[in-house]
């Protein structure tokens, strides 16, 4: 109890002083933190934060746009449904850095090259954000995360007359190029991210749309300019901590490709061994169909029933069929009913279908699923050719 009151006590006078804190001083330096991805996938894309440090105040405090809370009521129905609140938060600067000095990830660091006047501004803008009743907001991966509010809250403070221009490096991109830029390809968070967003990804964003990730901050920061003119917006950069590198494992052979390769394989040699014997395999059919069907309808709810922007349109639906769910009865008759085989044709002409929405770049698809999606035409073609022959 008496734990409990101290920490509540400690928490207030926390709050307080920086409700207080909003004279700053003329030493005063504000600057962008930019943490480098983690080794999981939740950390795979980075993070930002502002630091406002007064020597004269004894004032070093960071505040990121990154919080949320795992022990929220309904936290993962929120989270699967769109509807997720991240906050606002602040930290101890040196706490904030050996945080993620034991992560082992780089941190660099641009004082931003503000007036006294547009210093206060953008502090006293973040003390108000720290309320409790402001620092709540509704998380957007592409258009409202930490690193888009890092853009914002900054063009807050300067009347919104930074101009972002594109670095030297600057590539057009869809939004699934960027985030799989940050990710390795052949990895099953990569290949959950392919299946569960949509088309809708792969439009190219503009390029101020590049910085719904945290680099792309520290880049677009570095080439920026206030009102238009020679003004840069940061006056200094350096890194205060850089990766330590360290051996990766070698995880191909708990990869995707390698893990559904085999599955692919185990679905051809089944289906050459039916072809051989003339026979069917109910049990696999079964389970392609019921597992094709369950993702289909998860596919759906994400695309329908959510709040999630980039779920929608996903032609991922071409292969995993919401349908098949519904008619596996068909696979347990002795014969089977005529419109069962066109189905089978149909299922077939959605996985061509597919291949033409890949080529032409309606939507790029997770290079894993590719042993799976051979597997899943060759055991549709098997099928039609077995029922025809009954």
């Amino acid at each position: 109890m008496h734990k409990t009151l101290f920490f509540l006590f400690l928490l207030f006078f926390v709050e307080a002083t920086i409700g207080q804190q909003k004279n700053l001083s003329a030493q005063t330096e504000i600057s962008v933190l930019t943490i480098a991805p983690g080794s999981s996938l939740n950390d795979a894309f980075g993070h930002n934060a502002f630091r406002v440090k007064d020597p004269l105040n004894n004032l070093d405090k960071t505040f990121d746009y990154g919080r949320f809370d795992f022990e929220a009521p309904n936290f993962y129905l929120n989270f699967s449904r769109g509807k997720l609140n991240y906050s606002l938060g602040t930290s101890n600067y040196y706490d904030f850095l050996s945080f993620y000095i034991r992560q082992n990830r780089t941190v660099k660091e641009q004082v931003l090259n503000l007036s006294q006047e547009e210093k206060q501004k953008l502090y006293a803008f973040l003390v108000n954000n720290y309320k409790p009743e402001n620092r709540n907001y509704l998380y957007d991966f592409f258009f409202d995360n930490c690193a888009t509010k890092i853009k914002d809250v900054a063009n807050i403070s300067l009347s919104n007359t930074i101009v972002f221009n594109p670095p030297m490096e600057y590539k057009e991109a869809s939004f699934r190029t960027l985030i799989q830029n940050n990710l390795n390809r052949n990895s099953w968070g990569s290949l959950g991210i392919d299946i569960a967003l949509g088309s809708v990804i792969d439009k190219k964003a503009t390029a101020e749309e590049h910085m719904f990730l945290p680099e792309n901050i520290f880049k677009f920061f570095e080439n920026a300019s206030i009102n238009n003119n020679d003004i840069p917006l940061v006056k200094d950069s350096r890194i205060l901590y850089s990766k330590k590198e360290t051996p990766k494992p070698n995880t191909f052979f708990t990869s995707p490709l390698f893990i559904l390769s085999i599955i692919g394989g185990v679905i051809l040699f089944i289906t050459y061994q039916d072809f051989k014997k003339k026979k069917q395999s109910v049990w696999l059919d079964t389970a392609l169909f019921s597992i094709t069907g369950i993702i289909g309808i998860l596919l759906l709810l994400l695309w329908f029933a959510t709040d999630h922007k980039g779920t929608h349109q996903n032609y991922n639906l071409l292969w995993a069929c919401v349908l098949n769910i519904f008619i596996i009865r068909q696979l347990f008759k002795k014969k089977v009913s005529t419109w069962f085989i066109k189905y089978l044709k149909f299922l077939i002409i959605l996985l061509c279908l597919l291949t033409l929405h890949w080529i032409i770049g309606i939507q790029v698809f997770a290079i894993g699923l590719v042993p799976l999606l051979l597997a899943l035409f060759i055991r549709y073609l098997y099928l039609v050719s077995y029922y025809n022959s009954q």
